[in-house]
């Protein structure tokens, strides 16, 4: 298995909230990830991410690994949740912030 594989998998791990995304939270660098951004961060919960410009294996490997083919991708709990679509649908629907502050509070109680 390829080192970059067993990198995204430790991340997934060991990040209940994990976006992979162009750019930053605080700077995206594509509309897609701005609005994924947007609406993750409306949940109120701290989450990592990863940014794929400066991670080019990441990049590439991801896609495959996940059977996903389009950045940025949103994994809660280990599991791909989706892309910018799905997130900002769940996000109308009051479906994603449940979510979030479900993982958000598992990771708290595993920490302490």
């Amino acid at each position: 298995m390829s080192t970059t594989i067993e990198s995204i998998e430790k991340q997934i791990g060991d990040n209940p909230i994990l976006l992979y995304m162009k750019g930053s939270p605080q700077l995206p660098q594509c509309g897609f990830s701005a609005q994924t951004v947007q609406a993750v961060m409306s949940c109120g919960e701290r989450f990592a991410f990863v940014n794929i410009l400066d991670n080019p294996d990441i990049r590439a490997e991801l896609p495959k690994y996940a059977n996903w083919p389009t950045f940025p991708q949103l994994w809660i709990n280990g599991e791909l949740v989706g892309g910018c679509d799905i997130v900002v649908e769940m996000y109308q629907s009051g479906e994603l912030e449940p979510l979030i502050k479900q993982a958000a509070q598992a990771a708290a109680t595993d920490s302490e």
